[in-house]
Protein backbone atom coordinates (compact mmCIF):
# COMPACT_ATOMS: atom_id res chain seq x y z
CA UNK A 1 0.00 0.00 0.00
CA UNK A 2 1.18 3.65 -0.53
CA UNK A 3 1.32 6.55 2.05
CA UNK A 4 -0.95 9.37 1.04
CA UNK A 5 0.61 13.13 1.57
CA UNK A 6 -1.07 16.49 1.82
CA UNK A 7 0.90 18.27 -0.72
CA UNK A 8 -0.95 21.23 -0.42
CA UNK A 9 -3.98 23.28 1.60
CA UNK A 10 -5.70 26.35 0.55
CA UNK A 11 -8.94 28.07 1.56
CA UNK A 12 -10.94 31.32 1.45
CA UNK A 13 -11.42 33.63 3.98
CA UNK A 14 -14.17 32.96 5.97
CA UNK A 15 -17.19 35.18 5.57
CA UNK A 16 -20.51 35.70 8.02
CA UNK A 17 -23.76 35.09 7.27
CA UNK A 18 -25.44 37.42 4.83
CA UNK A 19 -21.32 39.20 4.76
CA UNK A 20 -18.95 39.40 1.57
CA UNK A 21 -19.32 36.23 0.68
CA UNK A 22 -23.31 35.93 1.03
CA UNK A 23 -23.41 36.49 -2.94
CA UNK A 24 -21.27 34.07 -3.52
CA UNK A 25 -22.45 30.48 -4.88
CA UNK A 26 -21.41 27.30 -2.90
CA UNK A 27 -20.60 25.68 -6.56
CA UNK A 28 -18.41 28.84 -7.26
CA UNK A 29 -16.63 29.13 -4.10
CA UNK A 30 -15.89 25.41 -4.38
CA UNK A 31 -14.02 26.28 -7.78
CA UNK A 32 -12.18 29.62 -6.37
CA UNK A 33 -10.38 26.55 -4.15
CA UNK A 34 -10.02 23.99 -6.71
CA UNK A 35 -8.71 26.44 -9.41
CA UNK A 36 -5.96 27.82 -6.51
CA UNK A 37 -4.71 24.54 -5.62
CA UNK A 38 -3.59 23.37 -9.27
CA UNK A 39 -2.46 26.85 -10.16
CA UNK A 40 -0.43 26.69 -7.00
CA UNK A 41 1.25 23.34 -7.57
CA UNK A 42 1.06 23.84 -11.24
CA UNK A 43 -0.35 20.44 -11.83
CA UNK A 44 -2.43 19.61 -15.00
CA UNK A 45 -5.88 19.06 -13.45
CA UNK A 46 -6.71 16.19 -16.09
CA UNK A 47 -4.18 13.74 -13.54
CA UNK A 48 -6.95 13.87 -11.30
CA UNK A 49 -8.34 10.83 -10.56
CA UNK A 50 -11.03 12.14 -8.56
CA UNK A 51 -12.89 15.28 -6.53
CA UNK A 52 -13.78 14.87 -3.56
CA UNK A 53 -15.77 17.48 -1.48
CA UNK A 54 -18.16 17.49 1.20
CA UNK A 55 -20.88 20.01 1.83
CA UNK A 56 -23.65 19.82 4.95
CA UNK A 57 -26.16 21.05 3.34
CA UNK A 58 -27.33 20.55 -0.49
CA UNK A 59 -30.03 21.65 -0.24
CA UNK A 60 -29.63 24.93 -2.49
CA UNK A 61 -27.40 25.72 -5.01
CA UNK A 62 -25.46 22.84 -4.19
CA UNK A 63 -27.89 20.65 -4.28
CA UNK A 64 -26.79 18.34 -7.37
CA UNK A 65 -23.20 17.53 -6.58
CA UNK A 66 -21.31 20.39 -5.54
CA UNK A 67 -18.10 18.62 -6.39
CA UNK A 68 -18.69 18.18 -10.10
CA UNK A 69 -20.09 21.50 -10.50
CA UNK A 70 -16.92 23.41 -8.63
CA UNK A 71 -14.48 21.16 -10.68
CA UNK A 72 -16.02 21.89 -13.47
CA UNK A 73 -16.67 25.84 -13.25
CA UNK A 74 -12.97 25.98 -12.15
CA UNK A 75 -12.15 24.72 -15.92
CA UNK A 76 -11.49 21.12 -15.28
CA UNK A 77 -11.50 18.80 -18.05
CA UNK A 78 -15.18 16.81 -17.83
CA UNK A 79 -12.85 13.62 -17.87
CA UNK A 80 -12.39 14.96 -13.78
CA UNK A 81 -14.99 12.88 -11.94
CA UNK A 82 -16.47 14.47 -9.19
CA UNK A 83 -18.39 12.69 -6.07
CA UNK A 84 -20.11 15.35 -2.70
CA UNK A 85 -19.91 13.47 0.59
CA UNK A 86 -21.81 14.33 3.91
CA UNK A 87 -20.70 14.06 7.36
CA UNK A 88 -22.67 16.89 8.53
CA UNK A 89 -19.66 19.35 9.98
CA UNK A 90 -17.40 16.40 9.29
CA UNK A 91 -17.54 16.24 5.74
CA UNK A 92 -14.84 17.73 4.14
CA UNK A 93 -13.01 15.94 6.80
CA UNK A 94 -14.45 13.42 5.42
CA UNK A 95 -14.01 13.76 1.88
CA UNK A 96 -9.67 13.70 2.77
CA UNK A 97 -10.17 10.63 5.09
CA UNK A 98 -11.97 9.27 1.52
CA UNK A 99 -8.99 10.36 -1.05
CA UNK A 100 -6.05 9.16 1.09
CA UNK A 101 -7.99 5.76 1.69
CA UNK A 102 -8.20 5.27 -2.36
CA UNK A 103 -4.40 6.10 -2.49
CA UNK A 104 -3.76 3.97 0.16
CA UNK A 105 -5.35 1.35 -1.56
CA UNK A 106 -3.74 1.84 -5.13
CA UNK A 107 -7.55 2.98 -6.63
CA UNK A 108 -5.94 6.75 -7.50
CA UNK A 109 -2.38 8.84 -7.41
CA UNK A 110 -4.11 12.17 -6.99
CA UNK A 111 -7.32 13.18 -5.49
CA UNK A 112 -8.58 16.73 -5.06
CA UNK A 113 -10.33 16.81 -1.71
CA UNK A 114 -12.11 20.12 0.30
CA UNK A 115 -15.50 21.19 1.11
CA UNK A 116 -17.63 24.29 1.28
CA UNK A 117 -20.78 25.97 2.24
CA UNK A 118 -22.63 28.49 1.78
CA UNK A 119 -24.65 29.12 5.15
CA UNK A 120 -26.12 32.80 4.15
CA UNK A 121 -27.60 31.17 0.63
CA UNK A 122 -28.90 28.09 2.28
CA UNK A 123 -32.71 28.35 1.29
CA UNK A 124 -35.70 27.79 3.10
CA UNK A 125 -37.92 24.92 2.38
CA UNK A 126 -41.32 23.44 2.77
CA UNK A 127 -42.67 20.15 2.51
CA UNK A 128 -44.54 18.55 0.07
CA UNK A 129 -48.34 17.58 1.14
CA UNK A 130 -49.00 13.73 0.81
CA UNK A 131 -51.89 14.64 -1.31
CA UNK A 132 -52.02 16.99 -4.49
CA UNK A 133 -54.73 19.06 -2.91
CA UNK A 134 -54.50 19.16 0.98
CA UNK A 135 -58.37 19.67 2.82
CA UNK A 136 -56.58 21.28 5.76
CA UNK A 137 -53.30 22.76 7.19
CA UNK A 138 -50.81 24.95 6.34
CA UNK A 139 -47.27 23.52 5.76
CA UNK A 140 -44.02 24.35 7.74
CA UNK A 141 -41.26 26.18 6.17
CA UNK A 142 -37.73 25.00 7.27
CA UNK A 143 -34.83 27.50 7.18
CA UNK A 144 -31.83 24.42 6.14
CA UNK A 145 -28.89 26.76 7.69
CA UNK A 146 -28.03 24.59 10.26
CA UNK A 147 -29.92 22.81 13.30
CA UNK A 148 -32.55 19.92 13.19
CA UNK A 149 -35.79 20.09 10.64
CA UNK A 150 -38.05 17.35 9.38
CA UNK A 151 -37.05 15.06 12.62
CA UNK A 152 -38.36 11.57 12.71
CA UNK A 153 -41.17 11.43 15.16
CA UNK A 154 -39.65 7.85 16.43
CA UNK A 155 -36.38 9.62 17.63
CA UNK A 156 -35.71 9.81 21.05
CA UNK A 157 -36.66 13.38 22.38
CA UNK A 158 -33.68 13.80 24.41
CA UNK A 159 -31.22 13.09 21.40
CA UNK A 160 -33.23 16.18 19.43
CA UNK A 161 -32.11 19.01 21.12
CA UNK A 162 -30.64 21.76 19.06
CA UNK A 163 -26.62 21.89 19.17
CA UNK A 164 -26.82 25.19 21.64
CA UNK A 165 -28.95 23.06 24.17
CA UNK A 166 -26.25 20.33 23.99
CA UNK A 167 -23.50 22.42 24.60
CA UNK A 168 -25.25 23.64 27.63
CA UNK A 169 -25.57 19.99 28.61
CA UNK A 170 -21.56 19.50 28.17
CA UNK A 171 -20.51 22.77 30.34
CA UNK A 172 -23.23 21.28 33.28
CA UNK A 173 -21.58 18.09 32.79
CA UNK A 174 -17.85 18.86 32.94
CA UNK A 175 -18.62 21.88 35.17
CA UNK A 176 -17.10 24.67 32.89
CA UNK A 177 -17.70 27.63 33.97
CA UNK A 178 -19.68 30.83 31.83
CA UNK A 179 -15.97 32.73 32.67
CA UNK A 180 -14.12 30.40 31.59
CA UNK A 181 -16.14 29.78 28.11
CA UNK A 182 -15.47 33.46 27.53
CA UNK A 183 -12.09 33.13 28.17
CA UNK A 184 -10.89 30.51 25.72
CA UNK A 185 -13.62 32.75 23.05
CA UNK A 186 -11.47 35.88 23.61
CA UNK A 187 -7.91 33.45 22.75
CA UNK A 188 -9.29 32.52 19.97
CA UNK A 189 -9.81 36.44 18.74
CA UNK A 190 -6.87 37.48 19.95
CA UNK A 191 -4.81 34.23 18.76
CA UNK A 192 -6.39 34.69 14.76
CA UNK A 193 -6.31 38.35 14.80
CA UNK A 194 -2.49 38.17 15.66
CA UNK A 195 -2.03 35.31 12.69
CA UNK A 196 -3.59 37.30 9.66
CA UNK A 197 -1.37 40.11 11.32
CA UNK A 198 1.76 38.17 11.25
CA UNK A 199 1.34 36.49 7.70
CA UNK A 200 0.51 33.05 9.62
CA UNK A 201 -1.85 32.05 6.98
CA UNK A 202 -0.75 33.98 4.15
CA UNK A 203 0.31 30.61 2.55
CA UNK A 204 -3.48 29.02 2.79
CA UNK A 205 -5.62 31.76 1.80
CA UNK A 206 -6.90 32.55 -1.43
CA UNK A 207 -9.57 35.24 -1.75
CA UNK A 208 -12.94 35.06 -3.62
CA UNK A 209 -12.89 37.31 -7.15
CA UNK A 210 -15.61 40.47 -6.19
CA UNK A 211 -15.68 39.55 -2.32
CA UNK A 212 -12.23 40.04 -1.52
CA UNK A 213 -11.39 40.08 2.71
CA UNK A 214 -8.73 41.56 4.90
CA UNK A 215 -9.49 38.56 7.03
CA UNK A 216 -11.83 35.71 8.65
CA UNK A 217 -14.64 38.58 8.86
CA UNK A 218 -15.98 37.08 12.34
CA UNK A 219 -12.52 37.86 13.70
CA UNK A 220 -13.03 40.75 16.98
CA UNK A 221 -9.81 41.95 17.67
CA UNK A 222 -11.48 44.74 19.85
CA UNK A 223 -13.53 42.20 21.97
CA UNK A 224 -13.02 41.55 25.75
CA UNK A 225 -14.07 39.67 29.09
CA UNK A 226 -16.22 42.62 29.49
CA UNK A 227 -18.15 42.45 26.33
CA UNK A 228 -18.62 38.43 25.97
CA UNK A 229 -19.84 38.36 29.52
CA UNK A 230 -22.41 41.17 28.87
CA UNK A 231 -24.24 38.87 26.14
CA UNK A 232 -27.15 36.50 27.39
CA UNK A 233 -27.52 32.90 26.89
CA UNK A 234 -28.76 32.08 24.18
CA UNK A 235 -30.30 28.32 24.40
CA UNK A 236 -31.34 27.87 27.99
CA UNK A 237 -32.28 30.80 30.45
CA UNK A 238 -29.47 31.59 33.07
CA UNK A 239 -27.47 29.69 30.87
CA UNK A 240 -23.70 29.99 30.30
CA UNK A 241 -23.82 29.41 25.93
CA UNK A 242 -23.81 32.52 23.92
CA UNK A 243 -23.23 33.90 20.61
CA UNK A 244 -19.78 35.38 21.80
CA UNK A 245 -18.71 31.49 23.39
CA UNK A 246 -20.09 30.08 20.31
CA UNK A 247 -19.25 29.52 16.23
CA UNK A 248 -21.27 31.48 14.01
CA UNK A 249 -23.00 30.66 10.58
CA UNK A 250 -20.51 31.23 8.20
CA UNK A 251 -19.57 30.77 3.88
CA UNK A 252 -16.53 29.28 2.53
CA UNK A 253 -14.39 26.62 1.01
CA UNK A 254 -11.49 24.24 1.54
CA UNK A 255 -9.36 22.46 -0.44
CA UNK A 256 -6.18 19.35 -0.23
CA UNK A 257 -4.69 18.01 -2.40
CA UNK A 258 -3.62 14.55 -1.46
CA UNK A 259 -1.50 12.38 -3.79
CA UNK A 260 0.92 9.34 -3.36
CA UNK A 261 4.38 10.50 -2.86
CA UNK A 262 6.12 11.44 -5.63
CA UNK A 263 3.86 11.94 -8.21
CA UNK A 264 3.62 15.41 -7.42
CA UNK A 265 6.70 18.13 -8.44
CA UNK A 266 7.57 19.36 -4.71
CA UNK A 267 7.74 18.08 -1.28
CA UNK A 268 4.24 17.45 0.89
CA UNK A 269 3.40 19.50 3.65
CA UNK A 270 2.68 16.38 5.52
CA UNK A 271 1.97 12.68 5.36
CA UNK A 272 -1.60 10.87 6.61
CA UNK A 273 -0.48 8.94 9.52
CA UNK A 274 -3.71 8.08 10.84
CA UNK A 275 -7.59 8.77 11.22
CA UNK A 276 -10.09 7.93 13.38
CA UNK A 277 -14.16 7.73 13.76
CA UNK A 278 -16.29 7.49 16.58
CA UNK A 279 -19.91 8.15 17.05
CA UNK A 280 -21.34 8.85 20.67
CA UNK A 281 -25.18 9.92 22.02
CA UNK A 282 -25.94 13.00 19.86
CA UNK A 283 -27.29 15.22 22.78
CA UNK A 284 -23.61 15.31 24.01
CA UNK A 285 -21.98 15.15 20.15
CA UNK A 286 -19.41 17.38 20.81
CA UNK A 287 -17.17 15.06 22.81
CA UNK A 288 -17.34 12.82 19.89
CA UNK A 289 -13.67 13.95 18.69
CA UNK A 290 -12.03 12.61 22.19
CA UNK A 291 -12.26 9.06 21.18
CA UNK A 292 -11.70 9.55 17.45
CA UNK A 293 -8.17 10.94 17.98
CA UNK A 294 -7.43 8.59 20.66
CA UNK A 295 -8.27 5.84 17.75
CA UNK A 296 -6.17 7.98 15.14
CA UNK A 297 -3.59 8.63 17.27
CA UNK A 298 -3.30 4.62 17.87
CA UNK A 299 -3.38 3.70 14.08
CA UNK A 300 -1.05 6.28 13.63
CA UNK A 301 1.43 4.52 16.42
CA UNK A 302 1.56 7.59 18.39
CA UNK A 303 1.13 9.09 21.74
CA UNK A 304 -0.30 12.08 23.39
CA UNK A 305 2.75 13.27 24.39
CA UNK A 306 4.29 13.16 20.98
CA UNK A 307 1.58 15.52 19.57
CA UNK A 308 3.01 18.83 18.80
CA UNK A 309 -0.04 20.99 17.88
CA UNK A 310 -3.98 20.00 17.68
CA UNK A 311 -6.82 21.52 15.72
CA UNK A 312 -9.61 20.80 16.83
CA UNK A 313 -12.86 22.94 15.14
CA UNK A 314 -14.75 25.13 18.09
CA UNK A 315 -18.01 24.72 17.61
CA UNK A 316 -18.65 25.95 21.13
CA UNK A 317 -16.11 26.86 23.77
CA UNK A 318 -17.62 24.17 25.92
CA UNK A 319 -17.32 21.76 23.67
CA UNK A 320 -13.63 22.53 23.50
CA UNK A 321 -12.72 22.59 26.92
CA UNK A 322 -14.59 19.63 27.65
CA UNK A 323 -12.75 17.60 24.97
CA UNK A 324 -9.38 19.33 26.03
CA UNK A 325 -10.49 18.31 29.68
CA UNK A 326 -10.57 14.90 28.46
CA UNK A 327 -7.22 14.74 27.06
CA UNK A 328 -5.49 15.44 30.05
CA UNK A 329 -2.07 14.48 28.74
CA UNK A 330 -2.49 17.70 26.18
CA UNK A 331 -0.69 20.36 27.21
CA UNK A 332 -3.74 23.44 26.49
CA UNK A 333 -0.94 25.97 24.57
CA UNK A 334 -1.16 23.10 21.89
CA UNK A 335 -4.53 23.41 20.97
CA UNK A 336 -5.44 25.81 18.15
CA UNK A 337 -2.64 28.18 18.68
CA UNK A 338 -3.79 30.74 15.79
CA UNK A 339 -7.18 30.77 16.74
CA UNK A 340 -9.97 28.24 16.19
CA UNK A 341 -13.72 28.65 15.01
CA UNK A 342 -15.20 30.85 17.41
CA UNK A 343 -13.23 33.49 15.58
CA UNK A 344 -12.29 32.48 12.36
CA UNK A 345 -15.59 30.84 11.73
CA UNK A 346 -17.72 27.37 10.86
CA UNK A 347 -19.06 27.42 7.55
CA UNK A 348 -19.92 23.84 7.93
CA UNK A 349 -19.01 21.48 4.99
CA UNK A 350 -15.65 23.44 4.91
CA UNK A 351 -14.50 23.26 8.41
CA UNK A 352 -12.99 19.74 8.39
CA UNK A 353 -10.46 21.26 5.57
CA UNK A 354 -9.78 24.36 7.46
CA UNK A 355 -8.51 22.12 10.81
CA UNK A 356 -6.49 19.58 8.67
CA UNK A 357 -5.06 22.40 6.20
CA UNK A 358 -4.07 24.54 9.31
CA UNK A 359 -2.38 21.60 11.12
CA UNK A 360 -0.39 20.90 7.94
CA UNK A 361 1.07 24.11 7.02
CA UNK A 362 1.81 24.62 10.54
CA UNK A 363 3.84 21.53 10.55
CA UNK A 364 5.65 22.90 7.86
CA UNK A 365 6.19 26.31 9.93
CA UNK A 366 7.52 24.66 12.45
CA UNK A 367 10.24 22.38 10.50
CA UNK A 368 8.03 19.02 11.64
CA UNK A 369 6.57 17.45 13.88
CA UNK A 370 3.19 15.38 14.83
CA UNK A 371 -0.25 16.88 14.70
CA UNK A 372 -4.24 16.31 15.53
CA UNK A 373 -7.20 17.91 13.46
CA UNK A 374 -10.27 16.79 15.01
CA UNK A 375 -14.03 17.64 14.96
CA UNK A 376 -17.37 17.17 16.18
CA UNK A 377 -20.54 16.16 14.28
CA UNK A 378 -24.03 16.97 14.86
CA UNK A 379 -26.25 13.60 15.53
CA UNK A 380 -23.34 12.58 17.75
CA UNK A 381 -19.68 11.51 15.71
CA UNK A 382 -16.22 12.88 15.61
CA UNK A 383 -13.39 12.59 13.13
CA UNK A 384 -9.50 13.25 13.75
CA UNK A 385 -6.87 12.88 11.32
CA UNK A 386 -3.08 12.50 12.27
CA UNK A 387 -0.36 14.95 10.36
CA UNK A 388 3.33 13.60 11.05
CA UNK A 389 6.17 15.81 8.99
Amino acid sequence: MSDSYVYDAVRTPFGRAGGALSGIRPDDLAAVVMAETVRRTGLDPSRIDDVIFGDANQAGEDNRNVARFGALLAGFPSSVPGVTVNRLCGSSMEAVIQGSRAIEAGDADIVLAGGVESMSRAPFVVEKPGKGWPASGNPTMWNTSIGWRMVNPRLRKDWTISNGQSAELLAQRYDISRDAQDAFALRSHRLAAEAWRDGVFDGEIVQVPDAQLERDEGIREDTTLERLGALRALFVEDGSVTAGNSSSINDGAAAILVAAEGTIEGEPLARIAGRGVYGNDPDVFGVAPVEAANRALARAGRAWSEVDVVELNEAFASQSLACLASWPELDPARLNVHGGALAIGHPLGASGARVIGRAAHELRRRGGGVAVAALCIGVGQGLAVVLER
